[in-house]
């Protein structure tokens, strides 16, 4: 990983939200277990844009699922690989229905849509987690703070490479955009309830990511989530110009 986080691995992964960002999850330790907060900073009664304010949300060749989530509702295949171009390099995930089905059904909407294209890795702790999935339109994001993903129980283990939806307060029915490559071996999550859906092949650019910034408020100085959710990328981009980014995703198998 490119830049030292700095961040202490021992930190609360259930946190009191405090906070609100383009897709995503923020707080207060709350859990003495000792793990990084894994959470989505938007409130469950984030209401979604108008009529008005979604006319400018998406470019006009945008899918139209990015501002109305009932059209990317699709089933996934049983197994399925999305093709990941990033600032740091290249990596496929290999996605089994089986393991996660309702997340393995989102992430290929979002990949299928493009909902994920331009997405910061906002939060790259070093030996644990790289975490994305915040539109960088914060209008965009708004509408699908309105669409959890219904849990799933944990058929896989949070092991290296695996990749799992992030929660609101720890809560498995909050799943939403946002989601975490592991690092190291982090089943201790196992029985919080995150729900692996697909495996890494090569974590070469992975590893690469820039994890200099380490974790965000209120256990670091690195992105805030409240300020992604009313200013999106273009904060990321002036106060952490060193974030990497996903490029494009897109279903390739």
């Amino acid at each position: 990983m490119r830049g030292r986080s700095g961040a202490p691995l021992a930190l609360a992964l259930v946190f009191a939200v405090t906070a609100t960002a383009c897709g995503g999850e923020s707080a207060d330790p709350t859990d003495a277990a000792g793990d990084m907060a894994l959470v989505d900073a938007a409130t469950p009664s984030d209401a979604a844009p108008s009529d008005a304010a979604s006319a400018d949300a998406a470019p006009p060749d945008a899918h139209p699922g990015l501002t109305d989530p009932s059209l990317a509702m699709d089933r996934a295949p049983e197994t399925y690989a999305v093709y990941v171009e990033t600032t740091a390099g290249v990596f496929y995930i290999d996605v089994t229905r089986a393991w996660s089905p309702n997340g393995a059904d989102r992430f290929y909407n979002l990949a299928r849509i493009g909902f994920l294209d331009d997405c910061a890795f906002f939060r790259v702790i070093d030996g644990f987690v790289a975490q994305t999935g915040l539109h960088g339109d914060p209008l965009v994001g708004a509408y699908w703070q309105g669409e959890p993903i219904p849990a799933d129980p944990v058929v896989e283990s949070n092991v290296r490479g695996t990749v799992s939806f992030a929660t609101f307060g720890g809560d498995p029915e909050t799943r939403r955009t946002q989601f975490f490559i592991n690092y190291g071996d982090n089943s201790r999550l196992d029985g919080l309830g995150f729900s692996p859906f697909g495996m890494v092949r090569d974590m070469t650019a992975v590893d690469g990511l820039y994890s200099g910034y380490g974790d965000g408020p209120p256990d670091g100085m690195g992105p805030d989530q409240a300020r992604m959710r009313g200013d999106g990328n273009a904060y990321l981009r002036a106060e952490f110009p060193e974030l990497d980014y996903i490029v494009e995703a897109r279903v390739v198998e």
